[in-house]
C-alpha cells in the first residue's frame, strides 16, 4: 500500500500541547515539512520563544534553542554569526516578537541578519491569559481591555510586515494566514521561500502567519477561523510586503 501521508521527519512524535483549534499545530508542521523538503534538518537550528510555543523544542526535530522573552532574534544572531553555514530561524508570538522583542527584530531585520523569522499573529497574549497585544485590533475585547482596545489609550495596532518592510536589510516579508487549505498551501510556499533566501544568504526574511486563539478569544475553532477572515485580514492584508531579487 503507498502510503499518501506522514509525519515529516522534521517533527517529534511529542504530541502538541496547544489548545483545541489553535493553528500553531499546522504552522509547526507547515515549518517541518519545508525543513524536509529543502533537506536542512540536519544543519538547523531553531530558536523558541517565550509564548505558548515555549516547548517548540520539543516538537521540531533539529538543534534548538530557548530564548528569553522576545530575544529570539539576538540568540539567533549569536548563533548564525558564530555558524555561518548553519539555517536559522526564530519561532515567535506577536507578544514576543511585537512587544517585549521590538527593539531585537527591528535590529536584525536592519542589520540583514541571515535568519529566518516565523511571526505567529493570534492579535492576543495566549499563553498568560488573553491580554491585549499590540496586534489587538481595535475594539477587540481582552481580558487588559474588557471595553475593547481604544486608540486613545492603547494606539494602533501594529503592522509588523509592514513596519520591517521599510529596512533596507530586510530581503523577503510575506504575511500569510491559515484559516483555509487555500492558505495553508500558500503559506507553505512562503515559509519554503523564506528558508530559500537564508539558503541563498540573500538577507533577513520572515513570515508572518494570522493565526487564532479560540480558548483567548471566547470562540469555537470554526469561529475562530470566520474572525480571522472577517476582522484580521482587512486590517492585516495578505501577500508579499518586500521582495529583493
Amino acid at each position: 500500500m503507498t502510503k499518501v501521508f506522514q509525519r515529516p521527519a522534521s517533527l517529534t512524535d511529542k504530541p502538541f500541547h496547544y489548545c483545541p483549534g489553535c493553528t500553531h499545530g499546522i504552522v509547526h508542521r507547515l515549518v517541518a515539512e519545508a525543513m524536509d523538503e529543502l533537506n536542512i534538518r540536519e544543519n538547523t537550528i531553531g530558536v523558541a520563544p517565550v509564548g505558548c510555543a515555549v516547548f517548540a523544542y520539543d516538537y521540531f526535530n533539529c538543534d534548538m534553542q530557548e530564548a528569553s522573552h522576545g530575544r529570539a532574534p539576538a540568540v539567533a544572531t549569536g548563533i548564525k554569526r558564530v555558524l555561518p553555514d548553519k539555517i536559522v530561524f526564530t519561532y515567535q508570538g506577536d507578544g514576543d516578537l511585537a512587544s517585549i522583542g521590538t527593539a531585537e527584530i527591528v535590529h536584525a531585520a536592519n542589520r540583514g541578519e541571515k535568519l529566518t523569522t516565523i511571526f505567529i499573529n493570534n492579535a492576543i497574549y495566549g499563553m498568560t491569559g488573553g491580554q491585549m497585544a499590540p496586534t489587538t485590533l481595535l475594539g477587540q475585547v481582552t481580558v487588559t481591555s474588557p471595553y475593547g482596545r481604544k486608540a486613545e489609550e492603547a494606539g494602533y495596532p501594529i503592522r509588523m510586515s509592514e513596519m520591517l518592510a521599510t529596512l533596507e536589510g530586510v530581503a523577503y516579508i510575506e504575511r500569510v494566514s491559515v484559516h483555509d487549505i487555500r492558505h495553508i498551501n500558500q503559506a507553505k510556499k512562503a515559509i519554503k521561500k523564506a528558508f530559500e533566501y537564508q539558503i541563498a544568504g540573500k538577507g533577513f526574511s520572515l513570515v508572518e502567519v494570522l493565526s487564532t486563539c479560540p480558548t483567548n478569544w471566547g470562540m469555537t475553532p470554526i469561529e475562530s477561523f470566520e474572525w480571522l477572515k472577517e476582522n484580521m485580514i482587512p486590517y492585516y492584508p495578505l501577500g508579499v510586503k518586500k521582495e529583493v531579487g
